[in-house]
C-alpha cells in the first residue's frame, strides 16, 4: 500500500494554516488526508486552531480558551500569512466535517490538549465525527496519552494515534497501555527497526512535518502508512516520479 499523504494543517505552505482556503488547496493537490487541530472555545465549542495563544496566526492576543465563539469569528486568521487572505475566519470543527464529509479522504484531528487539558474534548469531537459517520475515515491523535485513553472508552471504533518527537523505550507496551492503535513520530525519529517492530504489531507509523524531497523519498521506501506535509503537492509528485 503506498504512504498517504497528509496536508498538515491543510497545504499551510500555500495558505493560512487550518482555514478553510488550506484545506480546499488540499483537496485540488491530491491529498489523501487532511490533518487539523482542536480546541475549545470559551463557551465548550470545537474549533480547528494549532497554537494555544492567538498571537501568531490571528489579529487577536490572549488564548483560544478566553473567547466564546462568536468573539473568535471576528478575528483574523489570514492577513498574517498574506494580505490575500485578509479576513479569513477560524472555523468550527462542525463546519469543517460537513465541508469534507463528501471527499473521499482520510481526517487526522489533533486534540490540543497537552498543555491545556480541555474538559471533554474527547466527548465533543467523538460525538461530531459519529454524528457525521466519519468514525472510518478518522484518526485522533493527541501528545497526551491520558486523551487516548479517553478517546477509546468513548468509542472504541476511532483510531487513535500517540504524537511524540522523542524516541521511546518499549514503544509497543506503551502503546498497548495508552490504547493507542498508530504512532505519530517527528522525522528525526524515524528508523528502520522502529517501523518494522511496529509493522510486526500491525502498528501505522505515520511522520512528521515531512516537506523536503528526500526525507519524502526516506519515508515512502520504509513503507511508512503515512506523512504529514505542507506541501502535499510535492509529496504526491514524488511519489508518482518515484512509483512509490
Amino acid at each position: 500500500m503506498a504512504t498517504k499523504i497528509f496536508a498538515h494543517r491543510g497545504a499551510s505552505q500555500y495558505a493560512p494554516e487550518n482555514t478553510m482556503p488550506a484545506f480546499e488547496k488540499a483537496i485540488e493537490m491530491k491529498a489523501d488526508g487532511i490533518e487539523t487541530d482542536v480546541q475549545l472555545t470559551k463557551d465548550g465549542i470545537p474549533v480547528l486552531i494549532h497554537d494555544e495563544s492567538l498571537k501568531r496566526t490571528t489579529n487577536g492576543q490572549g488564548f483560544v480558551y478566553e473567547y466564546t465563539l462568536d468573539e473568535l469569528k471576528k478575528l483574523d486568521a489570514g492577513e498574517w500569512f498574506s494580505a490575500a487572505y485578509k479576513d479569513t475566519p477560524i472555523i468550527t470543527l462542525e463546519e469543517f466535517l460537513t465541508w469534507v464529509k463528501p471527499f473521499p479522504i482520510l481526517i487526522n484531528l489533533e486534540l490540543k490538549n497537552n498543555i491545556v487539558d480541555y474538559k471533554q474534548l474527547e466527548h465533543k469531537v467523538c460525538k461530531m465525527v459519529k454524528e457525521h459517520r466519519l468514525e472510518e475515515r478518522t484518526i485522533v491523535s493527541s501528545f497526551n496519552p491520558e486523551s487516548l485513553k479517553r478517546v477509546k472508552a468513548i468509542h472504541s471504533g476511532i483510531e487513535t494515534a500517540f504524537l511524540t518527537s522523542q524516541g521511546i523505550r518499549n514503544i509497543i507496551p506503551f502503546l498497548h497501555e495508552i490504547k493507542a492503535d498508530a504512532l505519530h513520530i517527528k522525522y528525526r525519529v524515524l528508523n528502520y527497526r522502529l517501523v518494522k517492530q511496529c509493522r510486526n504489531e500491525n502498528i501505522p507509523v505515520r511522520v512528521y512535518t515531512v516537506n523536503r524531497a528526500f526525507r519524502m523519498a526516506r519515508c515512502y521506501k520504509l513503507k511508512c502508512e503515512g506523512i504529514f506535509t505542507d506541501m502535499p503537492d510535492v509529496a504526491y509528485h514524488k511519489r508518482l516520479q518515484n512509483n512509490f
